[in-house]
């Protein structure tokens, strides 16, 4: 498969058109998700039954937004500047890089080999990243899985708050978890066919009174 690449603004009616009926690297924890003893996760499955409809019927979902992601729409470009004036680099702002049945929306591309992720967290939790100083684990699977759709080498996180110090943190590729990743969007996407396949089929009872 082939990297596209689609320069729409994020949040559009493109950009949710572009993305529509595949899975995306945001929601990649929710695809490797496990319920309560190995069983099935209601998110994922929820997930996938959104995803469905949107194949079904043609039309994405209605964007889900709440305080915490308007939020950080509103800081995106102050964390990216000051990420552009620290690593000297000129960020590349794209909509939605799409690659087969999946799909990611970077907050930049950096050079030929990476990309930018840009996350807002209140500043108890932006002191936590800083005492820990290592690439935030909530933030894997939708990092690597950016990753491995734009076909990329390394990715760069800022976490950012006004007034406190800017959080950057590089990671690069993790084959082996990549792998483990690959592997459960295959499994879902499969079932996904299934599901829009059953869907599909579906005939309503015909109940008829007894004469």
């Amino acid at each position: 498969m082939s990297v596209e690449i689609f320069n729409c603004e994020q949040g559009t009616e493109p950009w949710f058109l572009a993305r529509a009926g595949i899975p995306t690297a945001s929601m990649f924890s929710t695809v490797m998700a496990s319920g309560r003893g190995g069983g099935e996760s209601k998110t994922r499955a929820k997930y996938m039954r959104q995803l469905a409809g949107e194949i079904i019927t043609g039309k994405p979902m209605e964007g889900f937004s709440n305080a915490h992601m308007e939020r950080g729409h509103v800081m995106e470009p102050e964390a990216r500047d000051l990420y552009s004036f620290a690593t000297d680099t000129t960020p590349e702002q794209v909509g939605f890089i799409r690659n087969g049945d999946k799909g990611c929306s970077p907050d930049s591309l950096i050079g030929t080999n990476g990309m930018l992720e840009i996350k807002s967290k209140l500043p108890d939790l932006l002191i936590e990243c800083l005492d820990r100083d290592d690439f935030p684990p909530e933030h894997k699977a939708q990092c690597q899985g950016a990753l491995w759709v734009a076909e990329r080498d390394w990715i760069d996180i800022v976490v950012y708050w006004p007034a406190m110090p800017v959080f950057i943190k590089r990671a690069y590729r993790d084959e082996p978890y990549i792998a483990t990743l690959s592997k459960s969007v295959e499994t879902f996407n499969e079932e996904l066919v299934a599901l829009v396949e059953r869907v599909r089929r579906y005939q309503p009872s015909n109940h008829r009174e007894a004469a």
